[in-house]
């Protein structure tokens, strides 16, 4: 009998093995991406150091795209093992999550910097303000970007064109991620980088949930098999 099947299938054991799914992959997050978080807490917040971010936050990436795999896996698999489905997920996902993640750090890295720059650039307001939108709208892009990545066997290129078509086509969906972004964003804000860590499974948790829509119709559209 399955772990799944022995939790039940009621409420209180769908809500159980949810729990349970969502602890074992905070852990597994928090695990690979410990390096990272106490790297970042140990830079000074200079824009110096940023590009030094940048490249602690590289293993970030896959993680997201393993968490992603795993919780999507948990809404379909008969057998309940979260762990199994995130470092199958990691293995499977972390090439093709670089090549979108390393892109997007260099990217709102370069926007960062020249943001605490503005001012001795000497150039509008406004302009740092397009910045900062076009730095939330790439966090949009790369979340939708790794959840596509995750689930489905593309290339790069194509899910980073896919990720942009989503969000013209399904922006209901782009708002979820946003909204995913601003709660993160606050968290950052309010606490600190690690408890970011410690949320992230459930805010991963929403974007798949909010991501339906564009699951089901990348299924339908862009796969021959019926199933991501």
């Amino acid at each position: 009998m399955s772990q799944a099947r022995e939790l039940g299938s009621g409420p209180l054991g769908r809500a159980t093995a949810s729990v349970y799914t969502l602890l074992i992959t905070g852990l597994l997050l928090v695990l690979v991406t410990a390096p990272s978080a106490v790297l970042v807490l140990l830079l000074d917040a200079s824009p110096g150091n940023l590009p030094a971010m940048a490249a602690v936050l590289v293993p970030v990436g896959p993680a997201i795209s393993a968490a992603v795999f795993a919780l999507h896996d948990a809404d379909r698999a008969e057998e309940l093992s979260p762990a199994r489905a995130f470092w199958r997920g990691y293995r499977l996902g972390v090439v093709d999550a670089l090549k979108l993640w390393v892109p997007y750090l260099l990217a709102v890295t370069v926007i960062g910097f020249t943001l605490v720059n503005i001012e001795l650039a000497g150039v509008p307001a406004g302009y740092g303000l397009l910045l900062l939108v076009l730095g939330v709208a790439l966090t949009v892009w790369v979340l939708q970007a790794l959840l596509i990545s995750a689930l489905f066997s593309f290339r790069a290129r194509d899910v980073a064109r896919l990720s942009v078509y989503y969000l013209a086509r399904l922006p209901l969906v782009g708002l979820g991620a946003l909204a995913i972004v601003i709660i993160a964003l606050g968290i950052v804000v309010l606490t600190l980088e690690p408890i970011l860590v410690l949320a992230a499974p459930v805010l991963l948790w929403m974007l798949v949930r909010t991501s339906a829509p564009l699951i089901r119709d990348v299924t339908t559209n862009f796969t021959t098999e019926g199933t991501p």
